[in-house]
C-alpha cells in the first residue's frame, strides 16, 4: 500500500531509529534504509522486504516510542502486545542492536524533528498522554515482588529449562541438547568443588534444586539451599521429601542471612548475580562467604559479568522487567578484588561466555516450543519478558558485551594452606584421586 500508514510512519521511525540525520525527504528512501521491515495496523508495510518484520499492532505503540524513543518505548509496547515481531526474534533484535542500546535515554531530535514527529503522529491519532507501563514492570524505584522474576510455576519453568529445571550455564563440549549440557555442568562443578560424603555445602542460588539433588544424590553430602522464592523452596522441600532426600537438602527462603553461622565446606553458586546479589553487593558480600567457609573450604560462582570501563547506572528493560535489585554488572577484575580483598584465594578462572549464550538460546527454544502453554501459566506478557530477556542476553554474549565467568577461589588455612577440609578429605579417600 503506497499510501497508507506505514508510509506516513517512514519520517518517524527513521527518526526515531536512526537519528535526524538518516531523514531524507523521500519517505521511500528514507523506510530503505530502516533495520527492519514495518507492517502497520492498517496492512501496510515499509522496510526491506528480507528484513526482520516488527508489526505495529496499535497506534498506542507509536505513542510510547514518543514519550520513551529507544529501548523502553519498545520493550512496553512489545510487552503490551501492541508491537509483535514476526519469525527470528534473534534477527530482529540484532538489526535494532544500536536502537536497544540507547537505553531510556531519549534521542536527541532539533525543534524541526520533533514538529515532523509530532505531525505525523497527529495524522495518525497515535497523539496523547504517556501510557501506563505494562502490569509486568516493576514500578521505578522498588524491587517489585522478592520472587523477582521467579514468580512462575514450577511447571513453566520446567516448560522453559527442560526437565531438569537447571537454571545455569550449561556444559556444551561434547554435548548434544540441553538435558546433556546441564548432566555435564552438574558433574563437572561437583568434581571441582571436590565433595566428600558428609561434607556440607552451601547453594546461594538453589533454584529448582537441580545441583541440589545431584550432589546430595552422588556424593552424600548436605545442602542447605538459599532462594528468594517461596515456589522454588516449596518445590524443593516437597521434591526432597518424595525422593528420602529430606535429611541432605533443606532449602531456606531469603538471602546469605538465612544461611546461619556455617562453617560451610563448599559454597556453589551456578544462578549468576542475577539470582542472590553479585559479589560485592548488599546481597551477597565477599567478606561474609568467607566468614561462612570453613579453614581450606572451597568457593565456585559463575558470575554474569560487563566489559570493564566506565558505566552509567540506568534504568532499563533487566532493571525494570527482571532484576529489580541486582541490574547492575561488574568486571571481572572488579570481583576478583573484592574476592582477594576478603580473604579468599582465588584460584581458577573460566570463560563460559559461548557456552551461555547457546544455553539461552536453547531455553528460548523452549520457549517458542511451548509458547501457548507457557502464557496460560504466566501471562502472555510475562512470556513476552521472558523471550525478550533470553534472546536479548544471548545477543549480548554473542557480541562480548557481557560475559559468564565461573571463578573458583578457596579459603586457606591458618598457616596458609589451600585444603585441610576438603582436599585432605580427598586425599583420604580409597584409593586418593
Amino acid at each position: 500500500m503506497q499510501d497508507g500508514v506505514a508510509v506516513r510512519l517512514a519520517p518517524l521511525l527513521t527518526r526515531i531509529m536512526l537519528g535526524p540525520d538518516h531523514a531524507p525527504d523521500d519517505p521511500q528512501a528514507a523506510a530503505a534504509e530502516l533495520p527492519v521491515r514495518v507492517r502497520a495496523w492498517d496492512g501496510s508495510s515499509i522496510g526491506p522486504a528480507t528484513a526482520p518484520a516488527f508489526v505495529i499492532r496499535h497506534r498506542r505503540a507509536l505513542r510510547r516510542l514518543l514519550w520513551k524513543p529507544g529501548e523502553m518505548g519498545l520493550v512496553r509496547a512489545y510487552v503490551a502486545g501492541e508491537l509483535d515481531i514476526e519469525g527470528d526474534i534473534f534477527a530482529a533484535l540484532g538489526a535494532v542492536q544500536a536502537v536497544m542500546r540507547h537505553g531510556d535515554e531519549p534521542i536527541r531530535l532539533s525543534s524541526d524533528d520533533k514538529r515532523e514527529i509530532v505531525r505525523t503522529a497527529v495524522m495518525l491519532g497515535a497523539v496523547g498522554p504517556e501510557p501506563k507501563p505494562p502490569p509486568e514492570e516493576f514500578p521505578a524505584g522498588q524491587g517489585g515482588d522478592r520472587a523477582g522474576p521467579f514468580g512462575e510455576s514450577a511447571e513453566f519453568f520446567r516448560l522453559l529449562l527442560g526437565d531438569s529445571m537447571a537454571y545455569s550455564c550449561g556444559d556444551w563440549d561434547g554435548a548434544h541438547d540441553l538435558e546433556e549440557a546441564q548432566r555435564a555442568m552438574r558433574e563437572a562443578v561437583t568434581e571441582r568443588l571436590g565433595l566428600f560424603p558428609g561434607a556440607r555445602v552451601l547453594d546461594l542460588n538453589c533454584g529448582w534444586g537441580a545441583f541440589a539433588f545431584h550432589a546430595a544424590r552422588k556424593e552424600s553430602v548436605r545442602v542447605v539451599g538459599l532462594t528468594r522464592s517461596r515456589a522454588q523452596a516449596d518445590h524443593v522441600r516437597e521434591r526432597a521429601a518424595e525422593t528420602g532426600l529430606a535429611d541432605r537438602v533443606e532449602p531456606r527462603l531469603g538471602d546469605l542471612s538465612a544461611a546461619g553461622d556455617g562453617p560451610y565446606d563448599a559454597i556453589v553458586g551456578l544462578g549468576g548475580a542475577e539470582l542472590g546479589g553479585g559479589i560485592g553487593s548488599s546481597g551477597l558480600p565477599a567478606g561474609r562467604l568467607h566468614e561462612l567457609l570453613a579453614p581450606g573450604g572451597r568457593l565456585l560462582v559463575r558470575q554474569t559479568l560487563r566489559r570493564p570501563g566506565p558505566h552509567q547506572v540506568r534504568r532499563t528493560f533487566t532493571t525494570s522487567y527482571m532484576f529489580p535489585e541486582d541490574g547492575e554488572l561488574r568486571p571481572l577484575g572488579e570481583v576478583v578484588s573484592l574476592l582477594e580483598q576478603s580473604g579468599l584465594e582465588v584460584r581458577q578462572i573460566t570463560a563460559l561466555r559461548e557456552h551461555y549464550a547457546r544455553t539461552l538460546r536453547s531455553w528460548a527454544a523452549n520457549l517458542r516450543r511451548h509458547w501457548t502453554e507457557c502464557g496460560e501459566l504466566a501471562t502472555p506478557g510475562r512470556a513476552r519478558v521472558w523471550l525478550l530477556y533470553l534472546a536479548a542476553s544471548a545477543l549480548a554474549c554473542e557480541s562480548g558485551r557481557i560475559g559468564v565467568h565461573e571463578i573458583h577461589a578457596v579459603r586457606r588455612d591458618r598457616d596458609g594452606r589451600a585444603g585441610d577440609s576438603v582436599v585432605d578429605a580427598l586425599a583420604a579417600r580409597p584409593g586418593g584421586r
